[in-house]
Formats: C-alpha cells, sequence, structure tokens
C-alpha cells in the first residue's frame, strides 16, 4: 500500500464533493461539496488548492457507469472534468468506477435520521467518501492503485 494522501471528487452537474484520506492511506473523510457553475476553472482550482494543501500524491474522480456497465449521461462529464484536472496538474489522476456511491450516501444519510431534501450537499461529500474508501481498500487488496490513470492532454 503507497502511503499518502489522496483526494477523492466525486462529480455532479451543480456541486462537487470532495474527501481526502489520512497520509496512511487507510481512511476516507468528508471535506467540502464545491458548487459547480457554467465556468469549470474556479471548481479544478478549488480540488488542486486542496490537493496542494494536503501533499497529495493522488486525485481519484468517480466514474460513473450504469450497473450494467455502460455509459450514463454523466459519464462524459466525469471524464471531461478528470481530463481537466490531469491537463492542470502535476498530481496524478486516477478514474475509479463509482456505482451506486450517491445511493449509498444517500441510504447511509437516510439511515442516520437525515432527510435527503436538505442533505443534498452532505450527499456530495459522502459520496466522494465512498468512492475514495472503495479505492483506498481496493488498493490495499489488490496491491496496486485502482482504476484508470488520465493522461494529460
Amino acid at each position: 500500500m503507497r502511503r499518502g494522501v489522496r483526494i477523492g471528487v466525486d462529480v455532479g452537474r451543480a456541486r462537487v464533493g470532495l474527501a481526502a484520506s489520512d497520509p496512511h492511506g487507510i481512511l476516507a473523510s468528508p471535506v467540502e461539496t464545491i458548487q459547480r457553475r457554467e465556468e469549470l476553472a474556479p471548481v479544478l482550482d478549488r480540488v488542486l488548492v486542496e490537493a496542494a494543501d494536503r501533499a497529495a500524491i493522488e486525485i481519484v474522480v468517480g466514474l460513473p457507469i450504469s450497473l450494467s456497465g455502460g455509459d450514463t449521461p454523466s459519464t462524459a462529464d466525469a471524464r471531461e472534468f478528470a481530463a481537466a484536472l490531469a491537463a492542470k496538474s502535476d498530481i496524478p489522476v486516477r478514474m475509479i468506477d463509482e456505482r451506486l456511491s450517491t445511493v449509498s450516501a444517500q441510504a447511509a444519510l437516510h439511515a442516520s435520521g437525515r432527510k435527503t431534501r436538505g442533505s443534498r450537499p452532505v450527499i456530495d461529500q459522502v459520496a466522494a467518501v465512498i468512492l475514495l474508501q472503495h479505492a483506498l481498500d481496493s488498493e490495499r487488496a489488490g496491491g496496486g492503485p485502482p482504476g484508470t490513470t488520465i493522461e494529460p492532454n
């Protein structure tokens, strides 16, 4: 298992959830939710500032694919976001399958007694935690970094 902080990113059309791991790559924790606007640069910059402040070794972006493994309406958006992030950064960017991360986040919040309606920003952070924790657990089990590396354009 590699040592170092990883940043998890749950890309949504309205909001982007951020999570970060501890320096040992054991546990993911929520960081913040960024409101997404038409201009992508400020969102990318905020992710990169967080990664730099934490001396992250990589950024893990969730890839929303369907249960059958096909693309969803959000798949292209997430790929474009990850490519733009990789182009602006020296920090490696990886994409991992995030099937059901948002659904799992909603279920976890509901189970804790929180209503989904007023918790949308928190859901995005929890979804980022779920996808980052999945990446950490996959690396620990498999021995290598999970997902696919995004090459800068």
